[in-house]
């Protein structure tokens, strides 16, 4: 489509199909387009990707809302019939017509340098000024291409209604603490892969997965029912070797944890699985006072009235220590709970693998509980943020770069009961969302109920990845901090239940709604697994793969 100059200033050139003119709007509340009559309002999307041509600046805006309108509410009193198809092209554009809100979030000058990026919206266009369907290189120009030499760029998907990529911007995306949101059904673990997936294939952090659901491992089902989706390369560390063998995958490391491995902090979190009451924490802590280490199995060994007799020994409340006692002996039905730990301790073993790079899932099995995953997380983050902790402090102290710890995530599942207002003064992770990156250990929190993480927790989260969200109570914590909240809470309450999401936050430089990556086998040969491949096109990347590594 040929454009013409305006005010002097050429159109410019590779432009997308013009779609409407700006009429009236303002920089809080966002901009109104007439839109053009050959257009159907119904092409129209909550979450399209559009530009704004003004006279000094191009516009990058999201669609927000759609209204129709008329000019003479005479013509909405005696509307035309369906026979009348002749008076019904004569009144639209005219007498009826279309507005659709947008909201401005980036602008960039015509006359910037191509290195220039786009820039926080702190104008306006002029009235009728051209809006037009973003192109490629419009998309290209916000959020990068994937394959760029840095390694930086990941696509996760596409705009609405376009065939080109929207990249996470992964050196940004692993230094803060991250969120991925949506109702049950929605697609949140594939959305959590594919994340993961360009933390691991760029080599930005190392990431330790507690795999509540038997999600991340081999053969985890996709949403349509087929069982050839998994993710290839992972290091596995399963808690039930049983339910692994049952898959044909040898586990490479069982876990089992010692009494004496388990502190108070990590007790205190899970009161509300236990029903335990603040006595019974504060009981617990008396037994630590005197057996250190020991508390846990020394407590556990009692039986009946020996309980209350070792309460007035140690001067702690009858009723709360025997409720105490009572609720802990759960812990002895999980078969990963030994006295005295056998080949090791998992914990240095995932710290091996971590600080070699490798990527450690745990996942486990049968073990679903809710009390169990509590407890294990609990367990093995707080020991492993020690260990960053006291590495962390080792580097800032040498400044050397052999002793700077690598950037760790963990991805945990069901978020909120880690995270709540009350367990998150408690938990480590708590302790890692409020620590941003100072010990190089952060967060990529799952959950269906973010409106049930703590507001201090939720307003470290970097960038959120956030599926379909239907109660508002959720709606408004995702969007916590953000401007513009207005428009982005009717395009995340319109998208669709499966393959969308709008991402908002650090890792991209404006709100944006996808279409999200097809998790196949043209993935797995992008990531550079090769089981997937005809033998020639194998044969043929190994061979290019060794004269890039040792040279023709």
């Amino acid at each position: 489509m040929a454009k013409h100059a305006r005010n002097g200033v050429p159109a410019a050139a590779g432009r997308g199909k013009q779609i409407g003119v700006i009429t009236k709007g303002s920089l809080v509340e966002g901009l109104e387009m007439k839109l053009d009559p050959e257009q159907n309002v119904e092409d129209m999307k909550a979450g399209k990707f559009v530009v704004i041509e003004g006279d000094k600046n191009d516009f990058f805006s999201m669609v927000t809302d759609m209204r129709l309108d008329a000019n003479n509410q005479e013509v909405l009193l005696h509307p035309p019939g369906q026979e009348d198809a002749l008076l019904r092209q004569v009144l639209a554009g005219t007498s009826t017509y279309n507005i659709v809100s947008l909201r401005p979030m980036l602008m960039m000058p015509k006359d910037a340098a191509a290195d220039d990026g786009p820039r926080p919206v702190k104008a306006i266009p002029s009235h009728f000024s051209e809006v037009q369907e973003a192109m490629a290189d419009d998309v290209a120009k916000i959020f990068g291409c994937e394959g760029d030499a840095e390694g930086r760029y990941f696509s996760i998907g596409n705009p609405l209604d376009m065939d080109t990529q929207v990249c996470l911007d992964m050196i940004r995306f692993a230094e803060r603490s991250n969120g991925i949101f949506g109702k049950t059904g929605t697609g949140k673990s594939f959305l959590t892969r594919l994340a993961l997936c360009g933390l691991i294939h760029y080599d930005k952090a190392v990431n330790l997965i507690f795999d509540m659901h038997n999600e991340y491992g081999f053969k985890a089902m996709k949403e349509n029912g087929s069982t050839t989706t998994f993710v290839k390369g992972l290091k596995q560390l399963f808690l039930d070797p049983q339910s692994t063998r049952a898959r044909g995958v040898q586990p490479d490391h069982e876990v089992y944890i010692s009494y004496d491995q388990i502190t108070v902090e990590d007790i205190a979190p899970l009161q509300d699985e236990l029903k335990l009451n603040p006595t019974a924490v504060e009981s617990a802590y008396l037994v630590y006072a005197i057996y250190k280490e020991r508390w846990l199995s020394t407590l556990l060994k009692l039986e009946g009235p020996d309980v209350e007799e070792f309460a007035r020994e140690i001067g702690a409340h009858a009723g709360s220590l025997v409720a105490l006692h009572r609720k802990l002996k759960r812990l002895e039905n999980f078969p990963f709970m030994v006295s005295k730990l056998r080949d090791g301790d998992v914990v240095d073993r995932i710290m091996e693998y971590l600080d070699k790079g490798i990527n450690v899932v745990l996942e486990f099995g049968q073990q679903t509980s809710m009390l169990c995953y509590l407890l294990v997380a609990n367990i093995i983050a707080r020991r492993i943020h020690e260990m960053y902790v006291k590495k962390s402090e080792r580097f800032y102290a040498t400044q050397r770069p052999e002793d700077q710890p690598r950037q760790l995530m963990i991805t945990i599942e069901e978020a909120h009961k880690f995270l709540n207002p009350m367990a998150a003064k408690q938990t480590i992770f708590g302790t890692i969302a409020r620590e941003m990156r100072k010990y190089y250990v952060s967060l990529l929190v799952v959950d269906q109920r973010p409106s049930s993480i703590d507001d201090e927790v939720l307003s470290q989260i970097g960038t959120r990845i956030t599926a379909l969200l239907n109660d508002e109570k959720d709606i408004q914590a995702v969007l916590t901090g953000v401007s513009g909240t207005e428009g982005l809470r009717s395009v995340l309450a319109s998208l669709d239940s499966k393959q969308q999401a709008l991402i908002i936050g650090h890792a991209v430089p404006m709100p944006v709604v996808i279409k999200t990556r097809d998790y196949d086998a043209q993935f797995y040969s992008a990531m550079g697994c090769m089981d997937d491949l005809p033998a020639e096109e194998r044969r043929e990347k190994v061979e290019r793969d060794v004269a890039a590594l040792f040279g023709e």
